[in-house]
């Protein structure tokens, strides 16, 4: 793939994960814009971009991944600086939404975030964002721009299709009442039947298995899920479901934050294979033989070709 036009596109790169931005300029065939990224003493973030980029298509990897707060203040930055330098149009490329959860007003006097950071994004100068998996529909509504929401679960169906599982025996499982959205989508696809765990959650990052709807035992299983965070829902379901008579559970995401204790969990549950996206770069504590990675580089190079000439996006996700 050679981006067309692409003297005038540029592709500049924040810190929040860095290799899957170059893996997205040699998709394109071109080369992440020369910037300079640094802090002060005080920690104060400072942004020098070393090219023109004046009248040009700027699309802008950085993203809120953790930690959030100073990633999400570098995006911030970064707009600023190609508004501030005359650039054509500011195109953010924030495969992981950060604050996406908060996205509804669910007690008493706490923020809706996600729509906070939506305003900060459009108010710092950005034209469009172009997100993977949004937790939750409505957050393309918190933005006065264009949005163009990606979608990773047919390259996750894809990938599992290709690894020698027997779909004669394999059940699509919803670890939530969340997620059967995303669990009926892959079912669809690769024409399987599909199971939902009901939960409930006595406590914030607590969650316990109530009951399982679906015929599951005998069978192999495959959770899917947006974001993984603790895993305290994904290993508490895998339980649940060998206690069912479930032989292999596997498990997919789109966004694997797997913070706190989530890699130890993941290591000591019954999850034969988690299978994530490269939306947030795994460090080297949390790359263990049960996670396999699977790259969005070239969905991501796709959907900005796509952008910069005008052409549909959501032909990336037809059948």
């Amino acid at each position: 793939m050679n981006l067309t036009y692409s003297e005038d596109v540029i592709l500049l790169a924040g810190n929040a994960n860095p290799k899957l931005a170059q893996d997205i300029a040699k998709f394109l065939g071109v080369k992440l814009c020369d910037a300079k990224i640094s802090k002060f003493s005080d920690g104060e973030i400072s942004v020098n971009i070393l090219e023109s980029v004046r009248e040009k298509d700027v699309f802008v990897i950085q993203y809120a991944v953790p930690p959030a707060n100073d990633n999400l203040m570098e995006l911030l930055i970064l707009i600023d600086a190609l508004r501030r330098a005359s650039a054509g149009r500011i195109n953010v490329v924030s495969p992981y939404y950060g604050y996406a959860r908060q996205d509804r007003k669910d007690k008493s006097r706490v923020p809706i975030t996600a729509k906070l950071v939506a305003n900060l994004i459009s108010i710092a100068g950005a034209d469009r964002l172009i997100a993977v998996d949004l937790h939750s529909d409505q957050i393309m509504g918190f933005f006065d721009i264009p949005v163009d929401r990606l979608q990773a679960l047919p390259i996750i169906a894809e990938y599992i299709k290709s690894h020698a599982f027997d779909l004669s025996k394999l059940v699509v499982v919803a670890p939530d009442a969340g997620g059967v959205k995303n669990a009926r989508a892959l079912a669809e696809r690769l024409g399987l039947p599909m199971a939902i765990i009901d939960k409930r959650r006595p406590k914030e990052n607590v969650s316990e298995v109530q009951y399982v709807i679906g015929d599951v035992a005998g069978m192999d299983v495959v959770m899917i899920d947006d974001i993984i965070d603790t895993a305290g829902t994904i290993v508490n379901a895998a339980y649940a479901l060998k206690d069912l008579g479930v032989e292999k559970v596997f498990a997919a995401c789109t966004h694997p934050v797997l913070s706190g204790p989530a890699i130890e969990r993941i290591k000591d549950s019954p999850i034969e294979q988690l299978f994530v996206t490269d939306t947030i770069e795994l460090p080297e504590g949390k790359r263990i033989d049960k996670i396999e990675v699977i790259s969005l580089a070239e969905l991501l190079a796709s959907a900005i070709e796509r952008i910069h000439i005008g052409a549909s996006v959501s032909v990336l996700f037809e059948e």
